[in-house]
């Protein structure tokens, strides 16, 4: 995969640290969003999805650790690589149960920080890839998903047309099952199909795909609106 679509978020409250490890993992080619808080975090999550955390531990406010412990519940995947001041190895401990991936003490090489990085989005890129074949096909309420021939039925074998945008809106909503999504999250996740890239549309194929699921199987609510928010696919889903 091309760096650029690495997006990786640096949280980090010293402007300096931040300038410096923008510039160090920008020169590298990857595409990086620089913040200083856990609300500055979430905003630029929503813009665009991170594919790696370098988090500082002592932020203001929620706290590394807290942020950590928050979005691994949300996302087991995301790579995160804690920074710190503190060297002591109750601080490390305590960071890796939090569920960081890896820890780098402060101040640290450019060169360590680089080759930490490019270990970790190695290694969420090699299980990603076997997740998805894993759960190649996946169950949700009355139908099942076929993520390689892109096809979906019903349990009694029905089959349901999907346009591509359809297909992907889907498989966007129950890779985040009872996740709500924003529009602009969707959008970004939706980046490619044909589409044009404002809320309308976003709202117009959702209602689409609401269709098509009540029409296969009535009465289901798989896909609410949350006001001001967006949209949660309620489904649980299951791996087949």
């Amino acid at each position: 995969m091309n760096k650029t679509n690495f997006h990786i978020i640096v949280v980090d409250d010293d402007p300096e640290i931040s300038r410096l490890v923008s510039k160090m993992l920008g020169h590298e080619g990857y595409s990086v969003t620089t913040v200083a808080d856990a609300n500055a975090l979430t905003i630029a999550m929503a813009k665009q999805p991170a594919s790696m955390l370098v988090l500082d531990l002592m932020l203001p406010g929620e706290n590394g650790l807290s942020i950590c412990r928050r979005l691994r519940r949300m996302d087991e995947q995301l790579p995160i690589l804690m920074l710190t001041a503190k060297s002591d190895e109750i601080d490390k401990v305590v960071g890796l149960e939090m569920g960081a991936d890896d820890y780098l003490v402060k101040p640290f090489s450019p060169r360590e920080l680089l080759a930490r990085v490019r270990a970790l989005l190695r290694r969420a890129g090699l299980a990603k890839a076997s997740l998805t074949s894993q759960q190649s096909r996946i169950a949700f309420d009355a139908f099942v998903l076929n993520l390689a021939t892109r096809e979906l039925t019903t349990n009694d074998g029905q089959n349901i047309d999907l346009t591509s945008g359809e297909f992907e809106l889907l498989n966007c909503f129950v890779q985040q099952s009872r996740r709500v999504l924003s529009r602009d999250m969707i959008l970004n996740r939706l980046k490619g199909m044909d589409a044009a890239p404002f809320d309308r549309s976003v709202d117009m194929l959702v209602s689409r795909l609401r269709r098509k699921l009540a029409d296969a199987a009535p009465d289901n609510k798989l896909i609410t609106t949350v006001r001001n928010s967006g949209y949660l696919f309620t489904a649980q889903v299951e791996s087949l």
